[in-house]
Order: C-alpha cells, then sequence, then structure tokens
C-alpha cells in the first residue's frame, strides 16, 4: 500500500485552495495517497481514496501561519511532521511560499527525507477542559473596563499580582508572534522556556519572566473580575469567572516541523521581521 500524505488547507482563500490542488496532484502523481482532514474535502473536490490522516507521514499546511496553528492541532497528539506552505502573508512558521518552485519537489523531500524541528507547546486547563496552543495562551480583559488583577504563579509559589489588561504565556515559538508585539523577548526555538508578559500593565515596574518549559504556571483571576475569556493561539476557547485559575503547562509531546534543511533561527528573523536589517535597508 501507497504511503499517505495529509493535507490542512485554509479553505476560506481561493488562492490557497488553488495551491492545495496542485500539491495533490504533485503528490499523487509520485504514487502518495492524500488523506484530506475532516471536513475538508468537500470544499477541494479531489477523490476519496480511503486514507486517514491518522496513518499519514507528513500533514502539509496550506494558508498562513494561522492554518499552521490550526493543523498543529491534529498534527501534535499524531506525532506527525508538519510541512507549512504559505499563500498568507508573513509565513514566518511556513517551510515555502506558495509560488516557490520547490512546490514540484515535494516528492523529492518525501524520498529524500526531512529534517525535524521540534518545538514544545502549551496545554491550558480551567473548568476540567483542557486546550493546546502551538504559540500562546492568553487570559485577557474583554468587556470591563475596569483594569483587572491578575495573579501569576509559578510552581506553587507567586510571581507576581498585577494590575493589567491580561496575562500572556508564550512558547518559543510565539515569541516571534503577539508575545513579541506585547514587549516580551525573543526566545531561540532551542531555549527549554516559557515566556510570561502582563498586557498593558498599570504599573511603573514590569517586566517580562521566562521560566523553565517544566514549570507549572497558574493565572488567577480576582474574585471580582468579570468578561476575561482565555484565548489559545488567537481563538477564544473558554470564557473565565471570578476567582477562576488557569493552569499553564508544556504538552505532553513536542509538535514536529518538517525542513529541507535545519532552521537558520536568526536569517528567518532577518528574512521575516527585518531584524538586523539596516534602516536604510527596512526602508526600502
Amino acid at each position: 500500500m501507497s504511503e499517505t500524505v495529509g493535507l490542512y488547507v485554509d479553505m476560506g482563500r481561493d488562492h490557497a485552495r488553488a495551491a492545495a490542488l496542485a500539491v495533490a496532484e504533485t503528490i499523487r502523481s509520485a504514487g502518495y495517497r492524500i488523506a484530506l482532514c475532516e471536513g475538508q474535502n468537500g470544499g477541494l473536490g479531489l477523490p476519496d481514496e480511503g486514507a486517514k490522516v491518522e496513518d499519514a507521514r507528513l500533514l502539509v499546511t496550506i494558508g498562513g501561519d494561522g492554518t499552521l496553528l490550526r493543523a498543529a492541532q491534529i498534527a501534535a497528539p499524531l506525532g506527525i511532521p508538519l510541512f507549512g506552505i504559505n499563500t498568507g502573508r508573513l509565513g514566518f512558521l511556513t517551510e515555502i511560499d506558495g509560488r516557490d518552485r520547490q512546490l514540484g519537489k515535494i516528492p523529492e523531500m518525501l524520498r529524500d527525507g526531512f529534517a525535524i524541528d521540534e518545538r514544545s507547546a502549551l496545554e491550558a486547563r480551567v473548568h476540567g477542559r483542557t486546550y493546546f496552543a502551538l504559540n500562546d495562551i492568553v487570559v485577557r480583559r474583554t468587556e470591563n473596563a475596569k483594569m483587572t488583577p491578575f495573579g501569576i504563579h509559578v510552581d506553587g509559589k507567586e510571581a507576581a499580582r498585577v494590575p493589567a489588561d491580561g496575562v500572556v504565556v508564550a512558547t518559543p515559538t510565539g515569541s516571534t508572534a503577539y508575545f513579541l508585539s506585547a514587549g516580551g523577548p525573543i526566545l531561540s526555538p532551542d531555549v527549554a522556556a516559557f515566556g510570561i508578559i502582563a498586557l498593558l500593565p498599570h504599573t511603573l515596574f514590569t517586566r517580562p519572566l521566562v521560566v523553565p518549559d517544566s514549570s507549572t504556571i497558574m493565572l488567577t483571576c480576582d474574585a471580582e473580575v468579570e468578561g476575561v475569556a482565555l484565548e489559545a493561539d488567537g481563538r477564544t476557547v473558554d470564557r473565565l469567572h471570578p476567582g477562576d485559575s488557569v493552569e499553564v503547562t508544556r504538552y505532553a509531546q513536542p509538535v514536529r516541523f518538517a525542513r529541507r534543511a535545519p532552521l537558520d533561527f536568526f536569517s528567518l528573523l532577518e528574512e521575516k521581521l527585518r531584524w538586523n536589517a539596516p534602516i536604510k535597508e527596512r526602508e526600502g
């Protein structure tokens, strides 16, 4: 039986669907079966070959970084490597561009093998439910105009109690996303740590925290707080109540990225975020 490659596509964008059809044809012509993630086949019209995503050797995502983050929820528990094709804007997490001539070489990459880049992810627990995030977990005030005190505990010890709009816990992967915009440091993917930062704190002294990724982080809501949301990778996944606590830990399994070659993280920062680029060059 031929090997299986999974596809996860941004079905809301025409150019992502068109790229997906081209990629699927390239992969199928090389003798691989295509498995589409649940609910996606109707928008592409590919023949049902009976292949299952859980049997896939690789999960190819076609869209932007958000598409890859959603696909990570499927791939991580199964241990399937992700290979991102960017048809969005930034494409910081993806491996190649949707217009790249490398698209036709995916079967060759499958044959020759990939470099595997493993990343830590997060798991948040509240109300008896668990939520996965590759980038970040955010507790955020959404309705009440009053400043909300949030507590931050690390391994059972109080680290801070800060009036703020919210708190972000980020992985090294997420340190170049919302965490960076909030004023947090960039963490190299090889650093076994998580970052914690308050959003718009109402205090003259608040700095980001960097803690070991083996830590148990507890985010607590004030007993009188209202209108607070729990977000995982930018999606609102739960509503928090006065006195609630959210436990955040490292997800049990790493998220695996398939790379054409080992990642040069600092070159990626320069290419995508203009890190270390001269001012005149940035203006161009």
